[in-house]
């Protein structure tokens, strides 16, 4: 019986004349354009809520080259596997 409900689910996933998608009705929630609108919304609100946090300590605001650049220096940190999670 197991084999013949497996065969059978087989066959028609083959023989669906859709694509997969279609087949399980999967739509995707939100578009690219959204996903990285959402990206940048946050990524703003973070860096407003880190000024905000220098601010209070009396440290100078962090600007977007600022920011790129310790993205950058992370990005090349972990390609060369000395992050802090690297096994050395």
């Amino acid at each position: 019986m197991l084999i013949f409900l497996v065969s059978v689910l087989v066959l028609i996933g083959r023989f669906y004349p859709g694509s997969d998608a279609d087949l399980v009705d999967w739509t995707p929630t939100r578009s690219p354009e959204v996903e990285a609108q959402n990206e940048i919304d946050d990524i703003r609100q973070m860096m407003e809520a880190q000024n905000e946090m220098r601010r209070r300590r009396g440290a100078p605001e962090m600007t977007d080259e600022e920011l790129r650049r310790k993205v950058a220096e992370d990005e090349m940190t972990r390609l060369r596997g000395r992050g802090p999670f690297s096994p050395e």
